[in-house]
């Protein structure tokens, strides 16, 4: 035994008979002599325990013996083969980031962000720059268009809004019975009465001279005007029965509403008020109207102004029409309400045809005047004003407008022709009225649909 085992080297755990030489653990030679494999394994790779030194394989019985011989004239042979065998071209170099991008193999050195080309990922060409994809010039069209539509919208929606608004401060509002808690629209038909009245002081009192009905029906896809007479025979609720524009007299828009809303089964719960100041305004804002007045017409035309002109400090004669032949004349705002007040040509029903006829040319120009001379429509209306419309009904009107002036414009009377007959009660003569015809006269034109399908707004516009 040598002096490592007693000094501790390591090999003192080694057994004491004789090792034998493990053919597995050296140079890949069998051993077929060796009596048996009792060495100890040679270590792994990475065994922290050290392997056999010089002295151990020393002491291997028939190591340099048992080491493999080989015959000169194998080796020459070996080498005469591998001479004759034809070499191989050298493989051209591979571009690694091709091959990588390919799909069929990956260079591993490019699992490391610090090795990584910057350029990883992308397709073969290296500097080459991508190609830029065409426009198609009809989509880019349509898009700016897009965008200018959306521009002008909301530009046009905050300028509706402003001018809403200042209209709205001018006018003077008034709560009458209980319009907050009712719509404004039921079953797709707006009712807004209008109510003109006599009074020559600027205000509320006095008879109502001129009640008009505008009704706007989505379902009809209608705007129908109606004018009611003032001398029909109705019950007023709370007062019994009576003229219609005794109404007014004695209870205001409030109670006409009610006495329209019972007699002809139609909700109206909306008035705008209108005096002879609001109405010659906004006449004269709209740059007068084109009517064609008869002799007698004019002559009356003239005979009202004299009043109307005293109230406002003109002198004699002015304003008058010089022309008195038959035919269409241009009239200003003095002049149209003159005209709107005749009463002795055709009785009620001519002077209410007059006052449609009046309205019909309004709206023909309003929209024109609202764009040219917006501040002198509200300056000279607005103020004339009173409405129990909320500032929030009044914005949704004017939004609406846009539909509202595709509908069909239909104008009438009530009563109906053929529905009514002179009547005498307590000396008082009145129209005796055949209701009912005249129910199913607004019934048609509010809410039945056209044959056709009518141009109107959606219920989210």
């Amino acid at each position: 035994m040598s002096n490592d085992r007693r000094n501790g080297s390591g090999y003192d755990r080694m057994p004491e008979r004789p090792v034998t030489f493990n053919e597995r653990d050296y140079d890949g030679y069998t051993n077929y002599d060796a009596p048996g494999r009792q060495s100890r394994p040679a270590p792994r790779s990475g065994s922290r325990r050290p392997g056999p030194g010089p002295e151990y394989r020393s002491e291997v019985r028939g190591y340099e013996n048992n080491r493999p011989q080989y015959d000169p004239r194998d080796v020459q042979r070996s080498r005469a083969r591998q001479a004759e065998r034809p070499r191989r071209e050298a493989a051209p170099r591979r571009d690694d980031r091709r091959y990588r991008d390919s799909g069929r193999g990956r260079d591993p050195r490019y699992d490391s962000p610090r090795y990584a080309p910057q350029n990883m990922g992308r397709s073969s060409g290296g500097k080459k720059e991508r190609r830029k994809k065409k426009k198609n010039p009809f989509v880019s069209f349509i898009k700016t268009l897009f965008v200018i539509a959306i521009i002008l919208c909301a530009i046009a929606l905050g300028l509706s809004y402003v001018m809403t608004l200042k209209a709205y401060n001018l006018m003077k509002y008034e709560t009458v019975g209980d319009a907050d808690k009712e719509a404004l629209t039921e079953d797709g038909v707006t009712n807004i009465l209008l109510i003109g009245n006599d009074s020559r002081l600027g205000g509320e009192d006095g008879r109502s001279d001129a009640m008009i009905l505008v009704s706007i029906s989505k379902t009809s896809g209608k705007i129908l005007m109606t004018s009611f007479l003032r001398d029909m025979y109705v019950e007023i609720p709370g007062y019994g029965h009576n003229r219609l524009n005794a109404a007014y007299s004695w209870g205001g828009a409030e109670l006409l509403m009610e006495t329209i809303e019972k007699n002809f089964d139609i909700p109206v719960n909306r008035y705008i008020l209108v005096n002879f100041e609001a109405f010659a305004n906004v006449v004269d804002a709209v740059g007068g109207v084109d009517l064609d007045l008869s002799t007698d017409e004019t002559i009356w035309v003239n005979a009202y102004l004299n009043e109307y002109n005293e109230l406002r400090g003109m002198e004699f004669g002015y304003d008058y029409i010089m022309d008195l032949e038959p035919g269409v004349k241009h009239l200003n705002g003095a002049q149209a309400l003159a005209y709107s007040r005749i009463r002795y040509i055709g009785t009620d029903f001519g002077r209410t045809e007059r006052q449609r006829k009046v309205m019909e040319e309004l709206i023909k120009k309003l929209p024109m005047a609202v764009l040219t001379n917006s501040s002198g429509l509200m300056e000279g209306l607005c103020p004339n004003l009173t409405t129990n419309l909320t500032f929030n009904e009044c914005y949704g009107l004017v939004l609406r407008l846009p539909f509202i002036f595709g509908y069909d414009r239909v104008s009438g009377s009530i009563p109906l022709e053929g529905t009514w007959y002179d009547q005498n009660v307590d000396g008082m003569a009145v129209l005796g009225v055949d209701f009912e015809a005249n129910e199913n006269y607004l019934y048609q034109n509010l809410y039945v649909k056209p044959e056709k399908p009518v141009g109107e707004e959606t219920e989210e516009s």
